[in-house]
């Protein structure tokens, strides 16, 4: 649809009209044309409304920008509004461009600017790319200055400045000048209330955040809400819970971080039982108990749910799908988790670096070792848990030197490496027969800052084991500056097995008794490796061992993907699912094949 040309002679209201009821992006840019040909464009409420339109409306901030650029004497309305659009945009360092030009060209900034240049200093994407002992510098220091300015304009009463400044000193901590602000003013509102509230618990100082809850002279669910969350993050699910059922009216927020803390206190049932009671649910909900299932070693039942999600018409958002994806991964269920990602591409889910590693370590974990990987080359951005499972699940594959390669390859990046990363390469090499290789990672953690943990010298016992170095991988646990476990034992009793060594088999067996971890797996192996080389009597012994002490092996649990269902059964089970299906169809079968006679 074109819109009728703007005379020359056409009012201001007319103009303002038309910005007001555009309906899409491509009216407003041939408004913003005939802006420019009739010299509306340095009507300074005009400009102002269409920036305005632009940054609210149809949030396209650099076409907002282009256009700020085209006006000559931008005003404090202008620069406001450009400000605010940048803000909503998490485009902080922008921000302070057009503050500091606008202070520049003489302009003065009001009660409507502060707000959002200190929402700035602070802004996350500011704090968390700066290094710790710089972040006094990097956001405290610009807003100190900007507080200065505040007092000397006379702003420091306005009550959005002043919880502006409230605002600012809580999220980096400095509860001190917090405290001082919100005591000493007069014309506090709920907000600045509920600002405190929530620097006490950002700072996990419950004891102050409990006082200033009890004083407060009115509450609305924001404050409950908070509260919720300090006890959740404080792991006191107890207190949470009083609260929660305390509380006058509930929104969705307190509703999923009641479910959320016991999410993370690992009791599903009653988060479910919470979740189940829900009147209505956002994405969020959802999200929260679909990761929570995968979390705490139930993925079927996370996948029961994204799909109960799904079919309610709810949309999935990274997180759930996160989830989902990472529930395919534990069950192999390699079919659901490819539907999943068909999903995201048709539904044009926009995914982060999150989804994509976690499909990369669902396509490693189910042998797509091809389709992981092509996953990661797409990446426009990567981390180190990106390249720790690209890493592991080459190793897991039988990809070990290009699980080096790719190991080699991380380094020149630049990505700081993490523990996991080394546990990963060395695994990888431990696969692969790589010892040199592999001792070779396990020196350079030294040089990273790394200081190696059990899980390293597990990595270089089983390393060696494989390799037949078992009187190295003994000296190397005797010689570990930790305590041993029984994994290291258990590692290399699984490669005396291996060598077919039966006395140092006998002498692991002993550290795994000083440990008290001989338990029936243990005397299980030890049974087989005097089976392999015909000792019959230690195969009795190890069996009478299991009798006396009535050791039985659990059974073993197996994952099927039928179709769109994931069904688990264990050894011995009947097999419940569509059984009078499945006997109809062998019944009609025997009939055929007149085994019925």
């Amino acid at each position: 649809m074109f819109l009728p040309s703007l005379k020359p002679h056409l009012g201001n209201n007319r103009i303002l009209t038309l910005l007001q009821t555009s309906k899409t992006f491509s009216q407003i840019l041939q408004i913003h044309a005939q802006l420019i040909t009739t010299n509306f464009l340095n009507d300074p409420l005009i400009t102002g409304k269409l920036l305005s339109t632009l940054t609210s409306k149809y949030l396209n901030i650099t076409y907002a920008e282009s256009v700020f650029t085209q006006v000559l004497e931008p005003n404090t309305y202008m620069y406001n509004t450009l400000i605010k659009g940048l803000m909503f945009n998490s485009n902080p360092k922008r921000v302070f461009h057009y503050y500091i030009n606008m202070r520049r060209y003489g302009l003065f900034a009001d009660n409507y600017t502060y707000p959002f240049i200190l929402k700035a200093c602070v802004d996350p994407t500011i704090l968390y790319t700066t290094r710790k002992h710089d972040m006094d510098r990097s956001g405290l220091s610009e807003g100190r200055q900007v507080h200065g300015e505040i007092i000397k304009g006379g702003f420091e009463g306005d009550v959005f400045v002043r919880n502006g400044l409230i605002g600012m000193y809580c999220k980096v901590g400095k509860m001190g000048f917090s405290r001082v602000l919100f005591e000493g003013f007069s014309g506090k509102d709920l907000v600045s209330w509920n600002l405190m509230l929530n620097g006490y618990v950002r700072c996990r100082d419950m004891g102050n955040a409990e006082k200033l809850f009890d004083g407060m002279p009115e509450r609305d669910v924001v404050s409950w809400s908070v509260m919720i969350d300090g006890y959740k993050k404080m792991g006191d699910v107890a207190h949470a819970r009083v609260l929660f059922d305390s509380m006058p009216s509930r929104d969705l927020i307190s509703w999923n971080s009641i479910i959320d803390a016991y999410v993370k206190a690992g009791d599903m049932q009653s988060a479910y039982e919470l979740f189940d009671d829900m009147d209505e649910k956002n994405v969020i909900s959802w999200s929260i108990i679909i990761d929570g299932y995968v979390k705490h070693g139930n993925p079927k039942k996370s996948l029961d749910i994204f799909r109960q999600m799904l079919c309610q018409g709810v949309k999935p958002d990274k997180i759930s799908i996160a989830g989902a994806v990472s529930a395919c991964a534990l069950l192999g269920a390699l079919d659901q988790g490819r539907w999943i990602h068909m999903y995201t591409k048709k539904n044009k889910i926009m995914v982060d670096i999150v989804v994509q590693t976690a499909l990369m370590d669902m396509y490693m974990k189910c042998g797509r070792v091809e389709e992981a990987t092509l996953i990661f080359s797409d990446m426009k951005e990567t981390n180190v848990v990106t390249w720790n499972v690209l890493i592991s699940g080459l190793g897991m594959n039988g990809y070990g030197k290009a699980a080096l390669d790719c190991f080699m390859q991380m380094e020149m990046t630049g990505i700081p490496m993490d523990d996991l990363i080394f546990v990963s390469a060395l695994t990888a090499c431990s696969h692969a027969g790589l010892i040199v290789e592999g001792l070779d990672i396990f020196c350079q953690m030294e040089a990273w800052g790394i200081d190696p943990k059990i899980e390293h010298y597990g990595c270089l016992v089983d390393l060696l084991g494989r390799a037949g170095q078992l009187d190295k991988a003994i000296s190397i646990i005797d010689s570990m500056p930790m305590k041993q476990n029984a994994e290291l034992w258990g590692s290399l009793l699984l490669a005396c097995r291996i060598h077919h060594n039966v006395v140092l088999a006998e002498v692991v067996l002993e550290r795994l008794k000083e440990l008290k971890a001989d338990d029936c797996g243990v005397y299980i192996l030890m049974s087989n490796i005097y089976a392999d080389v015909g000792k019959w009597e230690g195969v009795g012994r190890a069996r009478k061992v299991m009798r006396e002490r009535k050791l039985k092996k659990s059974s073993g649990k197996s994952v099927i993907e039928i179709g769109s269902a994931i069904e688990e059964f264990t050894s011995g089970q009947g097999l419940q699912i569509q059984s009078e299906e499945i006997a109809k169809v062998l019944w009609s079968l025997l009939k055929v094949e007149n085994f019925d006679e």
